[in-house]
């Protein structure tokens, strides 16, 4: 094939990708002779779309299986989407208000679900789609969704199963509730942010009229659910109160001094007001002191019969009355403001109530314990290791999961119970006849299971568990997960329990952490801030691979990455250096023929056993990389080998080999080893960037019918490391550099041939340099050159100093000193005058105080370059005035 003269991913991205899964190429077969190798995706929600951090985990976790793949594993990338009930609810509850003017009950839970099913084969499939855009080499004949009936079939097992063992209960607990989805939610379903708010300072007086406690507070429209006051045992003011009664402003009633060792001393007043039903340490206060539990709030934040007169009113609007009751009838003390976290949904990011509610529990420490112990045992490894610390910490306080949701969309509990006796059923199949009464009014448990419930079961429902599947037997457990931090407690944790408990074994061996993706000013990514990169955007405009090698680049292990749009550009001009050489290479092919073998470990010229001993290093370097997870350290140690040795260096050595009336040997050798490093490094290049180096691939000879898809990784050469001889043609390199740095140092015309002197340190530099006399000719543009430790140097000249070998330049004719110096003292005068300006906005106050941070730490940064820039120019301007005489 003949490559085209521009670089165009579009023209071949879409096309590559379709030929790939039409053959099958990413299919994973069970082979008793290869080693399995398995990941399966983190299920994206089907509500989502591919954005930035997708992008890096899927990135990443690509790399991983076509390196596995190209080292003869038989691997499997199992891939899946996550059927995510509240975020998907709130999608179509949306949209059946915005299209139609009606609601779930409208509709009732049949025809609710079925426009769900509907949604979900419209637009669920649309993240996919956006990932196939990517590259992502899936085994797309194995893609899962969460409710799936082998998943669905799963997750009835382990509901089952859990509750059998007294691992699952119901009960009334105090558990987060979303006002706005009206659902439960786990902890891990809550986060918080620092708001500004008040602490209301409220007299509770002592019902026998000796006193009052003052106790502080941030929600003032709980207290109508206060069931007492409780102060530490060792509070010296407090030990004749307890036990006593105080009378509850607004209410009335009378609650009871209790003591309790949970209140802090020196926090406050050392009061604090006990609402069991509304705060989950106050629920734990409640238990201890047998307190009676009292709901103040319907599920839709409103306050209920037990609120009064306060009954009906929203709970912002139920605050705002009660703080001025209290004001009115002097219960108020003082008023401060207050910043504190305050716990919002992490779906629709309205305030969460703390509320005591009848639910659906997993009992989580006896799990816990196993799984702690396969992660301190090295079983399971964190990568970075620091996450270990934060998975303990979590994992030896675990509280008890609330798995049960107000929704319809999702997993529905397999719990039925009896309209005849009142009896629960657990059980795997729908009951239709109560097995105790004999009764057939049945009716199944409105709930559905928290989604991160049937998640937690991925590595192993996917492989059609319970049942004994051959995918089970062969790619259990997987190899690796790579995932983000924030889903470390919703997610990872969970597989590991779960597998620990069902599988005996760990769900897989490493869980890989990616950093999280940041602007170029290390912001977070958001809306707001309109700071976000949409990838497809990226993809269509610089391709696939571009992104894909940005996204790779900058993924050192345990650092934000610092995203921007001329970073990825940056990167597509690689791909553009990539497509060039390999043009370079085709035109000197011989008729586009696969050039005669030569001997690698025998090569006669300096500069090919130079670049066959980088191409092994390269190989050893690029393997441990990304065997480690130094995916950023495999990205650039390529970058740097194709572009600045074998483009920059190499493909220059080499143009006097292809000249007409070189020898043919050296032809030969260059032909092949030009063919020999081109061809190998597309193969380490492919796990990054697939696109264009397939498209390379099926342009080289030799290459029709074949894939570099399934291509092994390249075996080692043992023979052609020869240090000695790479470091020989490095000081060569090197002396070409010290000369290209003087003629750019001193603004030579870049066309001016230059005369050079080198003075060589011994015989053996002498030869090198004799050797090298071609090279140094052309790629330094030189008219005269003359190596010899005997002769001087002009006057008129600059130099350099490489491993000894004196560096000089003659600069007569090559400059033009007074001109240079006229030029120099212009910029200076424009230097002196931009820095100048700098130095005297910095020294405003005004300036300093009133600009945004990052506008003056720019400003300092263009102060710093324009001072170094002038000392330069200096410097410069002295070594002309020295050399002109």
């Amino acid at each position: 094939m003949e490559m085209s003269k521009t670089y165009d991913p579009k023209s071949f991205e879409n096309k590559l990708y379709k030929e790939w899964v039409d053959k099958g190429y990413f299919k994973a077969k069970a082979d008793s002779k290869k080693e399995p190798f398995t990941i399966v995706i983190p299920p994206p929600n089907i509500t989502g779309q591919l954005h930035i951090g997708h992008a890096l985990n899927d990135t990443i976790q690509d790399v991983i299986i076509r390196f596995k793949r190209m080292q003869g594993f038989s691997t499997l990338w199992l891939p899946g989407t996550d059927h995510a009930s509240i975020a998907t609810e709130v999608k179509i509850v949306e949209k059946m208000k915005k299209e139609e003017g009606l609601t779930k009950q409208d509709v009732g839970r049949d025809g609710f679900l079925e426009r769900a099913w509907a949604w979900k084969e419209q637009y669920g499939g649309r993240i996919v789609e956006q990932l196939k855009k990517l590259g992502a080499s899936c085994d797309w004949s194995r893609e899962t969704f969460t409710m799936d009936e082998k998943c669905s079939k799963a997750v009835r097992e382990v509901f089952v199963n859990l509750y059998n063992k007294g691992l699952i209960y119901k009960g009334d607990r105090i558990i987060n509730w979303c006002p706005c989805c009206k659902t439960a939610l786990s902890d891990a379903e809550v986060e918080y942010s620092e708001q500004d708010s008040h602490l209301w300072h409220i007299r509770y007086p002592l019902s026998d009229g000796s006193g009052e406690i003052i106790v502080a507070t941030t929600r003032p429209e709980t207290m109508l659910g206060d069931t007492a006051v409780a102060v530490n045992p060792k509070d010296e003011r407090y030990v004749d109160m307890i036990g006593k009664t105080l009378t509850l402003p607004l209410v009335g009633k009378q609650i009871p001094i209790v003591a309790d060792e949970y209140v802090e001393k020196d926090f406050g007043s050392g009061a604090v007001k006990i609402t069991p039903a509304h705060d989950p340490n106050d629920f734990e206060v409640g238990l201890r002191h047998n307190l009676q539990v009292i709901r103040i709030m319907n599920d839709d934040g409103s306050m209920n019969d037990n609120a009064g007169a306060y009954k009906g009113l929203d709970r912002v609007e139920a605050r705002k009355r009660i703080c001025e009751d209290l004001q009115a009838q002097g219960f108020m003390v003082k008023i401060e403001d207050y910043k504190h976290n305050v716990g919002e949904c992490y779906r629709c990011h309205a305030t969460v109530e703390p509320i005591v509610s009848k639910q659906w529990f997993v009992k989580m420490q006896p799990l816990a314990k196993p799984a702690i112990d396969v992660v301190r045992k090295k079983k399971i490894e964190f990568i970075p290791s620091r996450f270990s610390k934060v998975y303990f910490n979590w994992m030896e306080n675990i509280k008890d999961w609330c798995i049960s949701r107000q929704l319809w969309w999702g997993h529905r509990i397999p719990a039925y119970y009896c309209g005849d006796c009142g009896e629960l059923v657990v059980d795997k199949n729908a009951v239709e006849v109560c097995p105790k009464c004999g009764g057939n009014h049945m009716r199944q448990d409105e709930d559905v299971l928290d989604t991160w419930f049937s998640s937690s079961l991925w590595p192993f429902s996917t492989m059609g568990w319970p049942d004994e599947t051959e995918d089970l037997k062969t790619f259990y457990p997987t190899s690796v997960l790579v995932t983000a931090f924030d889903i470390l407690f919703f997610w990872v944790a969970r597989m590991i329990m779960m597998g620990q408990h069902f599988m005996g074994e760990v769900p897989f061996r490493h869980v890989y952490i990616h950093a999280l993706v940041r602007d170029e000013q290390g912001r977070k990514m958001s809306k707001s801030l309109g700071n976000g990169i949409d990838p497809f955007d990226m993809i269509n405009k610089y391709g696939a691979d571009a992104l894909r090698f940005t996204l790779v680049a900058l993924a050192a292990m345990g650092r934000d990455i610092r995203m921007s749009e001329p970073r990825i550009e940056g990167y597509r001009h690689f791909m553009n250096k990539l497509w060039n050489a390999s043009r370079f290479a085709l035109m000197n092919l011989e008729e586009n023929a696969v050039p005669a073998s030569v001997n690698p470990d025998a090569a006669a010229g300096l500069h090919n056993r130079w670049i066959l001993h980088r191409l092994e290093e390269v190989k050893a370097e690029s393997d441990a990389a990304i065997e480690s997870y130094r995916f950023n350290d495999a990205a650039q140690g390529l970058y740097k080998f194709l572009w600045s040795e074998f483009c920059d260096w190499y493909l220059e050595l080499i143009k006097g080999d292809m000249k007409d009336g070189a020898p043919a040997e050296a032809k030969a050798e260059a032909r092949f080893t030009l063919y020999t490093v081109l061809r190998e490094m597309l193969v380490l290049l492919h796990p990054i960037i697939p696109f264009v180096t397939a498209e390379v691939w099926q342009s080289l000879p030799g290459h029709a019918g074949e894939d570099i898809a399934l291509q092994l990784f390249p075996e080692a050469r043992p023979g052609c490391l020869k240090p000695d001889d790479a470091d020989d043609m490095i000081f060569i390199q090197e002396t070409i550099s010290a000369i290209r740095t003087i003629r750019a140092e001193l603004n030579i015309n870049p066309s001016y041939k230059l005369t050079v002197l080198l003075r060589p340190v011994d015989t053996k530099q002498k030869e090198l340099l004799e050797h090298g006399r071609a090279w140094f000719m052309s790629l330094a543009r030189l008219e005269n050159l003359i190596i010899s430790a005997d002769e001087h140097a002009p006057k008129a000249s600059a130099s350099n100093v490489v491993r000894g070998c004196e560096v000089i330049v003659h600069l007569s004719g090559a400059v033009d000193f007074q001109a240079e110096l006229a030029r120099l003292d212009k910029e200076l005068g424009k230097v002196d005058k931009e820095l100048a300006a700098l130095n005297s906005k910095l020294s405003n106050e005004n300036f300093i105080t009133r600009a945004k941070p990052e506008f003056v730490e720019q400003e300092k940064a263009r102060a710093a370059d324009f001072a170094d820039k002038r000392d330069k120019m200096l410097a410069l301007q002295k070594r002309f005035r020295e050399v002109a005489g």
